[in-house]
């Protein structure tokens, strides 16, 4: 390591200097190095800083999720510590120390630099860590030495491993073995990364546990038209066709619900979980919305034809695609960007709501009946990967005269997806309905797949041919 050692020595000289750096650390070490660097790390600091005090220290330890399996952390990794005079850390998601053990002496050493109970060790608190940086990565990495941004750290290695939620999918924390540079192996990378998967283990068998428990609660119900739902939302039971998903976003306020299958539910509470009911009292008639392509946005309500402005066919799409709701703040944000206006669009939905009726509720604001829009459709057919139905049902772009952040996010998404799709699996027919389309009329690539496809004798590759021609 002497040579890689004497290239960081000299890119942390340049970095001091205020110079470029003419040799980069390896890639992922550069990329936090950046990030770092990005956020004001302070190469000179002497400690992490302090996030918990002594005093709070024993409760947040307790209520922390992680708390059940540091006896199980401290068999697996404090024994080997000890005995190579390393420690161990275990921190929670934004990389604050919980808990340590390990070699008596370099304990001793870590509080020098706030290696403890307590301290902040992610990228932003500290720069470039073990901790930090496998957190940023959601990777198990290795830190030698010199690739540590702070100079302090220079004279520790470290190894760490993000352990990650088997319900929820986000990181609950880490768990890192330090030592001096020269003591830790980069092998420990493996050490770390099988007791992080042992935990995540013991993490999914107590959610099976708890799973099992409520399914047999709700299986004594006999309640069949419910569907059942952990605390976290994942579908327990009673959606066997799998409509669902395997999660539903709960919402974060109120106790009803816009299902992705366009239900309207009631959210109750059940033994810790949740159970779902459809709502009676809601119409079952959807919100049709036509908003694909150049012509007039229009929606249909209880079986009406009404023609939309631009502004309304915004707020629709946009709480057609955000079914939890959006708040005044949210809304103008995606219709404006920064220069929006809450009060403008609380008039907009006032005027919305004079129009169609009380299909949009405030606070917040959201469609309160199934919605059954052409884009969600190019959606389920996208995710269906069926071209044919897809060409059939393409209209051309979403609200294409819209200049929303938000929906110009989602028309790009669509419309490369849509192409990509009928490009790769279409047939000849799907191309041409494609190419009659305005993203298609002009696009190079689809009319010579065409003319390719087609034999020359057929009109379509002769018209395609003629727009070649004129392109």
């Amino acid at each position: 390591m002497n040579a890689y050692s004497r290239r960081l020595r000299a890119a942390h000289d340049s970095i001091s200097a205020d110079e470029v750096t003419p040799v980069e650390p390896r890639g992922m070490i550069g990329a936090s190095w950046r990030r770092s660097l990005d956020a004001g790390i302070d190469l000179d600091a002497t400690a992490a800083p302090l996030a918990f005090d002594t005093a709070t220290m024993k409760d947040i330890r307790a209520s922390h999720p992680l708390q059940p399996l540091l006896s199980l952390l401290a068999q697996t990794l404090g024994r080997s510590a000890d005995e190579s005079e390393h420690i161990v850390l275990v921190t929670d998601a934004e990389g604050r120390v919980l808990w340590r053990e390990g070699h008596a002496a370099t304990l001793r050493r870590a509080d020098q630099v706030g290696l403890a109970a307590g301290h902040h060790w992610g990228e932003n608190a500290v720069g470039t860590n073990g901790i930090g940086t496998a957190l940023a990565l959601r990777r198990p990495v290795h830190v030698y030495s010199e690739e540590h941004l702070m100079r302090v750290l220079h004279v520790w290695s470290c190894s760490a491993a993000p352990i990650i939620d088997p319900d929820t999918g986000q990181i609950l924390g880490c768990v890192d073995i330090s030592g001096t540079a020269p003591s830790l192996h980069p092998a420990t990378i493996a050490l770390v990364g099988a007791a992080a998967k042992l935990a995540e283990t013991q993490l999914a068998l107590r959610m099976h546990e708890r799973d099992d428990v409520l399914r047999r609660r709700y299986e004594g119900l006999r309640a069949r038209s419910t569907i059942l739902l952990s605390p976290t939302g994942r579908v327990i039971a009673g959606d066997p066709s799998g409509h669902l998903g395997s999660r539903v976003t709960l919402p974060s306020t109120g106790d009803r619900m816009i299902l992705r299958d366009g239900r309207v539910a009631v959210l109750e509470p059940f033994s810790g979980g949740y159970l779902l009911r459809a709502t009676p009292t809601v119409s079952a008639s959807p919100l049709g919305l036509a908003l694909l392509g150049d012509g007039t946005p229009t929606a249909v309500v209880n079986g009406r034809k009404l023609p939309l402005s631009l502004r309304h066919a915004e707020i629709l799409a946009l709480l057609a695609l955000h079914p939890r709701g959006l708040s005044a703040d949210q809304l103008s944000f995606h219709l404006y960007g920064d220069a929006g206006n809450p009060v403008t669009i609380r008039a907009e939905v006032h005027r919305l709501r004079a129009q169609l009726g009380a299909i949009v509720e405030a606070k917040p604001y959201r469609l309160t009946s199934p919605v059954d829009a052409d884009f969600l459709e190019l959606r389920r057919l996208l995710s269906a990967n069926d071209p044919a139905a897809l060409a059939r049902a393409y209209a051309g772009p979403l609200l294409p005269r819209s200049e929303s952040p938000e929906i110009r996010r989602a028309r790009d998404e669509l419309e490369v997806q849509v192409r990509s799709t009928i490009l790769r699996h279409g047939t000849p027919q799907d191309l041409w309905a494609y190419a009659q389309t305005e993203s298609g009329r002009d696009d190079y690539q689809v009319l010579e797949r065409i003319t390719r496809a087609l034999p020359p004798g057929d009109p379509r590759a002769a018209a395609a041919h003629a727009r070649l021609r004129t392109a």
